[in-house]
């Protein structure tokens, strides 16, 4: 990629990053069904047919957020791991949950989820994203070794976290991030001797 192409690149990234934003914040203000492109536009100060470059219609907008988002989620939870490599709980730290970080700071999309009118499918994907992180990306090894069904026992920890998850995002993240980690790497003490990170 020359210079010409990498400032068209950054220009297009940008443009489409203050777009989402702009959908961002008048979901929060109105709710995702009455916003309009026009809306989307007057909030982020372009012109109809700038949106109109990068996006047919506000779904391809919302759907586009939604994946670049969650993509994201999946990416940053392997940055602190070495693929391959057995992690034992005892010795799980902050950095070890790069998820929560990851989740703190995109906090202003995340806090979606606390709205009924949101951005669509965001309250099935989220969870589901966490499950395919388990799923695809982690080997775990029970206290003891004790024998499970290892779908089951993937759903029921990714899903748990799920559930800490929304609610410290729904108590706008009163805990900080490390009282959270904290209390997670806790809970995770009580059933999993170690993991192993996956990489694709």
């Amino acid at each position: 990629m020359n210079d010409q192409q990498t400032v068209t690149s950054q220009r297009k990234n940008r443009t489409k990053g203050h777009l989402k934003l702009a959908l961002i914040e008048l979901i929060k203000e109105k709710g995702y069904h009455p916003v309009s492109i026009k809306d989307i536009v007057s909030y982020a100060a372009y012109n109809r047919s700038t949106f109109y470059v990068h996006y047919q219609d506000k779904i391809e907008l919302a759907k586009d957020l939604l994946d670049s988002m969650l993509q994201g989620l999946e990416d940053s939870v392997g940055k602190p791991y070495v693929p391959g490599h057995k992690v034992y709980t005892a010795k799980l730290n902050a950095p070890s949950f790069n998820i929560v970080s990851y989740i703190y700071g995109h906090r202003n999309f995340f806090e979606l989820i606390k709205y009924e009118d949101t951005l669509p499918e965001l309250h099935t994907r989220f969870p589901q994203t966490i499950l395919k992180i388990y799923q695809d990306h982690f080997i775990f090894e029970t206290i003891n070794n004790i024998p499970v069904n290892m779908d089951y026992f993937k759903r029921y920890t990714a899903y748990g976290f799920y559930g800490l998850l929304l609610n410290w995002i729904t108590n706008d993240f009163k805990e900080t991030q490390d009282e959270f980690i904290e209390k997670v790497i806790d809970l995770t003490k009580t059933h999993i001797y170690s993991v192993e990170y996956i990489s694709e």
